[in-house]
């Protein structure tokens, strides 16, 4: 296989999502990057077909195309190469909850690289969510609100929090100027400028809302294909409806730090006698 200048593209849904052909990463010239850059920010999510022999140092190399490589503080890594963490189902690797990568950190990851290596005979496949069109499907009046509010991201491992983040509800894409929203189940705990009950019933909504089907693609895994996502703008689950290993290998670009309206309003502060729990995740110990 040689490297095309111009894959074949095939759209995955409406939403979001396109498939790639005739490419070898291997061999990935700078305008097969270039083409490969420009389809994944007009679809958010690009699967690259065909790629059982792709090396470690290319999966690599392809990350630092899109920029710095991420050394991973939690997941376990390929011997050798501590770039690319291995995702194993036997081994925690199952994260059946919406959540964009890492959006406790400030500088949250851009670009994820995924190959999957080893597949279920059924089953296994990863749905996306296109978050720019659940923000532009959202009320005028609701998008007006949500563009003056941030929102607080954490992770615990065991019972502690060890990273925690302030984001803008609704982040603006640094290279297309789009809006997107940016909460997600996994790791937003609250809305600092409201009160608790009023942060859980809109949270809750706008997860709902995120996830409807008419936001998203379901790619179906063939072992060696790959995908790149720009977790700027998606949310991503892992369907756990499989019992066969599902093994893979990532790289994870890092990011910039998310940018937005500035907060209309200060953060809520409770009245004398009041509880008010600053920080909650759904999730924890695996992700």
């Amino acid at each position: 296989m040689t490297t095309s200048i111009e894959p074949e593209v095939r759209l995955v849904a409406g939403a979001l999502g396109a498939e790639l052909h005739g490419i070898d990463v291997n061999t990935l010239t700078d305008e097969g990057f270039d083409r490969i850059h420009e389809l994944l920010l007009a679809h958010q999510v690009v699967f690259i077909t065909g790629q059982t022999g792709m090396t470690p140092e290319a999966h690599i190399a392809l990350g630092r195309r899109f920029g710095e490589v991420e050394l991973h503080p939690y997941l376990p890594r390929l011997e050798g190469y501590p770039e690319i963490v291995i995702i194993n189902s036997e081994e925690g690797g199952k994260v059946d909850v919406w959540h964009t990568d890492m959006t406790f950190h400030q500088s949250p990851p851009q670009v994820s690289i995924l190959q999957l290596l080893k597949v279920p005979q059924t089953g296994g496949d990863t749905m996306f969510t296109n978050q720019c069109m659940v923000y532009e499907e959202l009320s005028a009046p609701l998008r007006d609100f949500l563009d003056g509010l941030t929102a607080i991201h954490v992770i615990r491992i065991g019972n502690e929090f060890t990273s925690r983040a302030e984001h803008p509800v609704v982040r603006v894409h640094p290279e297309t100027g789009r809006r997107s929203l940016y909460v997600n189940r996994l790791f937003t705990s609250h809305i600092p400028q409201l009160t608790r009950n009023e942060s859980d019933a809109i949270l809750e909504y706008l997860f709902r809302f995120s996830e409807g089907p008419q936001f998203t693609c379901r790619y179906r895994w063939q072992a060696g294909d790959i995908a790149i996502w720009d977790n700027r703008v998606t949310q991503h689950y892992a369907v756990n409806d499989y019992r066969d290993l599902r093994r893979g290998q990532r790289v994870t670009v890092l990011g910039d730090h998310p940018t937005g309206d500035q907060p209309r309003w200060e953060h809520y502060v409770a009245a004398p006698g009041q509880r008010y729990w600053p920080d909650r995740v759904n999730a924890v110990d695996n992700y």
